[in-house]
């Protein structure tokens, strides 16, 4: 595994390192300090498999380099770490393709989960980004949603596959939920596959957030009957 660390600060791209190590100890681990070195390094390493972007670059908008690195590079996965993590900067990470957004607050073992997660195909989304409400206008979208909001019914998705989204909604991988539901892996490929058809949506993270937009109250996960 290839990862690369793009941070402007040298004692935090030490610490991922050391993150990274105990993740993968036999990962290689490359260092960039802005968007130019790394734009070296992706040309260099096309065979990367993660990127560790900081959103405050010193000669680069983060989220420029974001978008650059999808349109460019989509077959590398792109795991945003700010200081800044309120909503709406989640929320345009997720929008512009990360799969995951890291607080550089959080603990280390929060990284470790939130790494791990990815690497095994999940989203990583912070706990209390889906639930916070710091915004009065999102106060009154969610207030106007509830007297209209839409259920899961209404775009043919079975209670199942309802399950199958709430675990997507917490960042699980094909194969927690597969746990967590007493699954089959082609079972919830195939209703991971039918939520995207039914939203019309391209990927998970656009499945989780346009649910959330709709108002669809998601239920708790049960396993599947024997």
């Amino acid at each position: 595994m290839k990862i690369l660390v793009v941070d402007d600060h040298a004692l935090f791209r030490e610490a991922l390192h050391n993150v990274v190590a105990e993740v993968d100890g036999s990962a290689t681990v490359l260092e960039a300090a802005d968007h130019a070195e790394a734009a070296g390094t992706l040309r260099d390493h096309p065979d990367l498999d993660l990127v560790l972007l900081d959103l405050g670059l010193p000669d680069r908008d983060g989220f420029g380099v974001l978008a650059e690195l999808r349109q460019r590079h989509p077959a590398i996965s792109v795991v945003v770490l700010s200081a800044n993590n309120d909503r709406d900067n989640v929320v345009k990470a997720l929008n512009l393709g990360a799969q995951g957004f890291i607080p550089k607050s959080a603990r280390r073992e929060v990284m470790l989960g939130a790494l791990n997660l990815v690497l095994a195909g999940g989203i990583y989304i912070p706990p209390d980004i889906l639930e916070r409400d710091d915004r009065p206008s999102l106060s009154a979208a969610r207030k106007a949603l509830s007297q209209t909001a839409a259920s899961g019914a209404d775009f043919g998705l079975t209670d199942r596959q309802l399950e199958v989204l709430a675990l997507m909604r917490l960042g699980k991988s094909n194969k927690a939920i597969c746990r967590a539901l007493e699954l089959a892996e082609p079972t919830v490929k195939n209703h991971v596959t039918a939520i995207l058809k039914a939203l019309k949506v391209s990927n998970r993270t656009e499945a989780v957030i346009k649910a959330e937009h709709l108002g669809f109250a998601l239920p708790l996960p049960q396993p599947a009957s024997r």
